[in-house]
């Protein structure tokens, strides 16, 4: 209403008429023709700038066009509207020029932004929300989460009292098998301009299945068996370890039968990629095969594992493992020589950055709190230098003595999965030398087996968005088939059904991706608001590969109700990337101007009378003269 009385109260819009051919859109979804102003429609369920501009732009093939003149608050909330498609409307040359509407801050509003949750989650682990908060003069809020309608967690937020962006971390149990249908929620403040933006809703499929950890030990050790007592109380993980007790003979524990790891290590490949994370202690390079040393690279690279390096005397670059093609996966250039790198070093474990981010190491919820938790654990005993770090390592835990600090605790991503090392062996003392209620020790390894084993893949998986809005409809999903060693499996039969909340099937189609990689594409049709369970079975002739299940959920009226402010960053962008201007409601006068002369290169059409043109009224009085001396001569007048 203000952008129409605007245009309509300066006269611009009727100056721009009256030297060019006026034509009025609309977009909620994409540019609708207008007859006028008047008929300019409202409650839109999402503002798709880009699709809009690319609509108006196309047009400029078949009619010359001079300029585009949107009219918005910016919050482009489809999105249309990223870098490529702004390369696209640049390269057109015709100059977008956009009026900003509506106020660059709310008097009186707090918003929920942004949420990030995991899309899935172990059962019994400890999840963390990441909630950011635009807010004004506020001084705090509380965030609850709610599984359904009950709730889960809870938490006071301190703000700056200030206009800004306050991001923070909420954790919540994952609880039991099934499916979370979260919703997180900011409390109202006082005379708020609108609560419909205080809520966002996510789902996470908590997993029962435990994760199952393979720990090969070369020998007897301290920290062998305090990591194995931290892990036994969590019903999610299972440890399944072998340690070397002679030469020729492993003690095993945690095996489900006689036949798993009979010899020590694994036997097949197919044995190595039952396991989602493995662990390699104290033992050397050498007592693995060549086979079991590409194994081991492709059970990171291609089955998406993660596998952790412990210091020992004969474990990491003093076992050799800096001369094997397993070297290269690693986060850091293991060192080897004649020279040990494994001793006695009394270190204390600090903290990073990364860390204090990462799962890993959070051992209480507040900040605070947790780095003095770090700070007063027992001193670690050894050390093993673990050499340079490679670009893309990431160091959660550093080793602090008087004269160095060193990396402890590294990680970095390598193909689908992920490869750790951990310097010391040494920390089973701090659990020896705390008080015996004290759990820090267990909680850190609990958090570090969850760490190591949760991102590793299933054979049959769907990924999927999880919020379907109104306007879309419908939903992609990414659907992958692999056999027991992860290999793409050509010639799968792959069925795929979705349901939403009230029993009704939904539509679904299933193609390949045409890239014979196990992967499927699946659309889901998701025609009324709420929940929806896909599940999907795949199997090669009467053999069974497996199953997967997902759930989404589409939200109806609430996409509109975000960004209720002014995004000017975004308008001043378009303008400037295509050459034309940002303007306001309130200074229009020199908007007609700046059209009639744009740079799209368009010719200004003008209509006048004849006699208005001085040159047409001379040539017209000549033919008209020439036409009476002719007629003179002839005598015909």
């Amino acid at each position: 209403d203000q952008a129409v009385r605007a245009l309509n109260d300066s006269g611009a819009l009727k100056q721009i008429g009256a030297s060019s051919e006026l034509r009025l859109f609309s977009f909620n979804e994409r540019a609708q023709s207008l007859e006028s102003l008047d008929a300019l429609p409202g409650g839109g369920a999402a503002t798709r700038i880009g699709d809009a501009l690319g609509t108006v732009t196309q047009m400029a093939a078949s009619v010359p066009m001079a300029a585009v003149v949107l009219v918005s608050d910016g919050a482009e909330n489809g999105g249309t509207l990223g870098e490529a498609q702004l390369a696209r409307l640049a390269a057109t040359g015709i100059p977008v020029h956009a009026i900003g509407v509506g106020p660059e801050q709310s008097d009186n509003d707090i918003e929920l932004e942004q949420l990030q949750v995991p899309d899935s989650a172990v059962a019994g682990e400890v999840l963390r929300a990441v909630v950011s908060i635009r807010h004004q003069r506020q001084r705090g809020t509380r965030v609850r989460v709610y599984d359904g309608e009950k709730i889960i967690a809870a938490q006071e937020v301190p703000l700056p009292g200030k206009a800004g962006l306050t991001t923070v971390g909420v954790e919540f149990p994952a609880g039991e098998e099934g499916v979370r249908d979260l919703r997180v929620q900011l409390d109202a403040v006082a005379g708020e301009a609108s609560a419909l933006n205080n809520e966002r809703r996510a789902i996470i499929d908590v997993d029962g299945r435990a994760r199952s950890v393979l720990y090969l030990e070369g020998e007897p050790r301290w920290e062998y068996k305090f990591m194995r007592r931290a892990a036994d109380g969590d019903r999610s993980l299972r440890v399944v370890s072998a340690m070397r007790a002679t030469p020729n003979r492993f003690y095993r524990q945690g095996v489900k039968s006689g036949d798993e790891l009979k010899n020590g290590l694994p036997e097949t490949e197919a044995e190595l990629d039952s396991y989602d994370a493995v662990i390699l202690g104290s033992i050397e390079a050498a007592a693995f095969s060549h086979d079991q040393h590409e194994w081991l690279k492709d059970y990171v690279d291609r089955r998406g594992g993660s596998l952790m390096l412990l210091a020992g005397r004969d474990g990491m670059g003093d076992g050799g493992w800096g001369r094997v093609p397993l070297q290269a996966l690693l986060p850091a250039r293991l060192p080897g020589g004649p020279q040990p790198g494994y001793g006695a070093r009394s270190t204390k474990a600090r903290l990073t950055p990364y860390g204090q981010e990462s799962p890993v190491g959070r051992l209480d919820a507040d900040p605070a709190r947790n780095e003095k938790l770090w700070s007063e654990m027992p001193s670690l005993a050894d050390f093993q230098d673990i050499g340079p770090l490679r670009p893309g390592a990431v160091v959660l835990l550093e080793a602090q003595s008087a004269q160095r600090v060193d990396p402890l605790l590294v990680w970095q991503r390598y193909g689908r999965g992920s490869t750790w090392l951990m310097a010391s062996a040494s920390t089973w003392r701090w659990q020896m030398r705390l008080p015996l209620e004290d759990q820090r020790h267990e909680l850190f390894w609990r958090q570090l087996l969850h760490a190591l084993a949760a991102p590793a893949p299933p054979r049959v998986s769907l990924q999927a968005e999880r919020t379907v809005y109104e306007d879309e409809g419908s939903v992609q999903i990414e659907a992958q088939v692999l056999d027991e060693t992860y290999r793409p499996v050509p010639g799968a039969v792959v069925s795929v059904t979705a349901a939403a909340e009230s029993g009704a099937a939904a539509p679904v189609t299933v193609e390949p991706s045409g890239r014979d990689d196990g992967r499927y594409r699946v659309r889901v049709q998701a025609a009324t608001a709420g929940m929806y369970r896909v599940e999907m079975t795949a199997k090669v002739g009467d053999r069974a590969l497996g199953q997967a299940e997902t759930h989404l959920r589409r939200v109806d009226g609430v996409r509109e109700q975000f960004g209720l402010y002014q995004h000017r960053p975004m308008l001043e962008r378009i303008a400037r990337e295509t050459g034309g201007r940002y303007w306001t409601l309130d200074d229009l006068a020199g908007l007609p101007e700046a059209i009639r002369y744009s740079r799209a290169g368009m010719v200004e059409r003008q209509t006048l009378d004849l006699w208005n043109m001085p040159l047409a009224l001379l040539l017209l009085a000549l033919l008209k003269l020439s036409e009476w001396l002719l007629r003179r001569l002839w005598r015909r007048l």
